[in-house]
């Protein structure tokens, strides 16, 4: 990861654990971690703060911090006329959404470094992303000058300054609940026209040529792939289902996979997925290891399962804390270049590989040319297909993806003496969360047992790091300390991990967790007027405003995931309460969902989960209808594979009620009305209306 430049002493970020914060701690500027002591004094002193927002895995962050913060002169600037702050926005994603807001305001769009010029009561008044030293490039204004003219007028033209902080405020006080309307005055209803009308407004955004929506710059955006998986599931209509499947190859094909170490980046700065900006991020690896797992429940191929594997994998050689817990990140530089770490010359490859025809298959496969692709060397990407090079070659299909394994297997270990990337090993609750369900899934359909244990691993870490025995979660843990209240995504997505794991391993205590996190949620989140739930809890550090999340961003919405837990808990409790809430988050959300439904993907999924009406489905024993019932794409599942010695902890939900039998059973309800135990696999998918595998 990069270093500040290690000249004189630190400054106060060396007391913090986070690794973007560490970075930092050698800079000439005097920099604070947000915070009480910053924050008295500049109000004391009347200062300007400058705010910096960015994460450690960002590569313009490091560009703006080698560029201007490095710099003793720049420094000068900023110590002498500015109270200076840095944040890790995974830290504190409660700043750094008010802050985005505030960009989005000014300029129509927002992004990291994200550098804000703050009153000292924390009004923002001038708000930007990346300045460079100077105005020579980029078309962007120096960061010295701004400096220079917003000290001078924050002196001069205070009127000026507090007319501009106003504006700001104005605006986040309007923007702050979101896009949602409170659930009382929402005239849209839950209805099947709502996902219809998304699911052809998401088509019509995708990219025919290439997958994926939009040009570039081009991110995954799993929860709307995920949605369209679940329309088609609704409706039968097989476009919105290849269009995933189309989008997919294109990802798994592109230079955003890692096709040695296997991952994927966070997103491709090209229509074609070709050049990634090269971190990887636990989340996004999360939920595509989700989508592609449900990509091979659908259709088998073989390709979707491997992509699975070689994703969880990497997570679990790279990303893994000894005790379980999963790292957050890796960076995109290394010895300072961007992508250094994952790009090959063509001379490099052959001479690793020596062999004259495995060079040839693994070159055309992977589209390896002299000149390269990025900056003349090589990201690899599928460009060929197995059978067009074996036709070439003579030989089998199968003979060439052996070459080409083998090859790859040699150039990763070749990789592995590079320098690497940096890591940021802070251990995040609610990326945790979406990892556990990945490993869950990832379980589901592998019945690789690792994966099970990957899974509960880190559940332990949080449990024994992160949790308190009534309910209470913190954010994020490093260095042997926890710390920070934990944000609604914290509790909505760990309370989702444990019914992912609950849905394939139904161990009583998943369950009573998922309750217990649920009820704390609703008892400190919830927004009773308005029938949905804020960012920060009732007990947390008050800041300008107190923002809510309706949007999918790069990571799903809080209260959207939240709506599908209620769901969920609802028909394993039969507690009332739950659908209530979940019935008034989606009505809140479910206007702006039809008509951009671009930013909706997970609400529309918990929408789907309503209008479709769940089945659930409980097997007894832990056998062969178990396994198919993994390994079945069934969206609309309300599902547990029961141990027959945990049924006795588990009769207190409804949805235990009766079940139990002797050997292994299943049973079937739907509407209200539920079927005799089934004993075979086939009964099973007969009484689901799903062909078995």
């Amino acid at each position: 990861m990069h270093d500040s430049a290690r000249r004189g002493k630190p400054n106060r970020l060396a007391k913090e654990t986070s690794p973007y914060l560490l970075q930092h701690a050698y800079n000439p500027v005097d920099w604070y971690a947000w915070g009480e002591e910053a924050l008295e004094r500049a109000k004391k002193e009347d200062k300007p703060i400058f705010l910096s927002v960015g994460y450690s895995a960002c590569h313009w962050c490091h560009v703006m911090a080698h560029e201007s913060f490095e710099d003793e002169e720049t420094a000068k600037i900023m110590n002498e006329n500015f109270i200076n702050i840095k944040v890790d926005r995974e830290e504190r994603p409660d700043i750094d959404d008010i802050y985005q807001r505030a960009c989005q305001l000014a300029s129509g769009q927002g992004g990291w470094p994200l550098s804000v010029f703050l009153t000292p009561d924390h009004r923002p008044f001038y708000v930007g992303t990346y300045f460079p030293k100077d105005g020579r490039h980029y078309g962007l204004p120096g960061f010295q000058t701004i400096l220079k003219q917003l000290a001078e007028a924050y002196k001069s033209k205070k009127g000026e300054v507090e007319m501009a902080s106003k504006e700001f405020m104005d605006a986040l006080s309007q923007t702050a609940r979101d896009v949602a309307l409170p659930a009382g005055e929402a005239k849209t209803g839950i209805e099947r026209s709502i996902l219809d009308e998304a699911a052809v407004g998401l088509l019509q955004m995708g990219d025919t040529i290439y997958g994926g929506f939009g040009q570039a710059p081009k991110f995954p955006n799993t929860s709307n792939l995920l949605f369209l998986l679940r329309y088609y599931d609704i409706s039968g209509i097989a476009r919105f289902r290849d269009f995933v499947l189309f989008t997919a190859d294109k990802m798994a094909q592109g230079g955003i996979h890692d096709h040695l170490g296997g991952g994927f980046a966070r997103y491709a700065t090209d229509q074609k997925w070709l050049v990634p900006h090269f971190e990887k991020m636990l989340y996004d690896n999360a939920l595509l290891a989700q989508l592609y797992s449900e990509l091979y429940q659908i259709t088998k191929d073989e390709r979707h399962l491997a992509t699975v594997k070689k994703t969880l994998d990497f997570i679990m050689r790279e990303m893994t804390h000894p005790d379980g817990g999963f790292y957050s990140a890796l960076d995109a530089d290394s010895e300072g270049e961007e992508g250094k770490f994952y790009l090959w010359t063509k001379k490099e490859i052959r001479d690793i590989l020596g062999d004259p025809a495995t060079i040839d298959a693994f070159c055309e496969y992977y589209g390896v040319t002299e000149g390269g692709n990025f900056e003349f060397k090589n990201i690899l990407n599928v460009r060929s297909s197995l059978d067009a090079i074996a036709k070439r070659a003579g030989k089998k299909p199968e003979e060439i993806k052996k070459m080409i394994d083998g090859a790859c297997a040699k150039l990763l270990a070749e990789r592995e003496k590079r320098v690497r990337p940096g890591r940021d090993e802070k251990v995040l609750t609610s990326w945790n969360g979406l990892m556990i369900s990945g490993f869950a899934k990832g379980y589901a359909v592998t019945g690789d047992t690792r994966y099970l244990e990957a899974a509960k691993n880190s559940v332990r870490f949080i449990e024994a790091r992160l949790a308190s025995p009534e309910g209470r979660l913190m954010r994020t843990f490093k260095d042997g300390q926890s710390k920070l209240n934990a944000y609604l995504d914290d509790y909505a997505f760990y309370a989702g991990a444990l019914l992912d794991l609950f849905a394939v391993e139904s161990k009583p205590e998943y369950l009573e967790k998922a309750v217990r996190y649920t009820d704390y949620m609703l008892a400190h989140f919830w927004d009773e007027k308005e029938g949905n739930m804020f960012f920060t809890s009732d007990d947390h550090e008050q800041l300008i405003v107190r923002t809510k999340n309706f949007y999918d961003l790069a990571i799903p919405s809080g209260n959207s995931v939240a709506a599908s837990n209620l769901l969920r808990l609802y028909h394993y409790t039969q507690d009332n309460a739950y659908l209530d809430k979940a019935v008034r988050i989606m009505k809140s959300g479910a206007r702006p969902a039809a008509e951009n439904p671009f930013g909706f993907g997970q609400l529309l999924m918990a929408m789907y989960l309503y209008v479709k009406k769940p089945v659930e489905v409980t097997v007894m024993g832990r056998g062969a209808m178990s396994r198919w019932l993994n390994g079945t794409f069934l969206p609309d599942g309300i599902t547990a594979s029961v141990d027959q010695k945990d049924m006795a902890a588990l009769e207190k939900y409804a949805f235990f009620k009766g079940r139990g039998a002797e050997g292994e059973a299943a049973f079937v309800c739907r509407n209200f009305a539920c079927s005799l135990p089934l004993k075979s696999p086939e009964e099973l998918a007969r009484q689901l209306g799903v062909r078995p595998a």
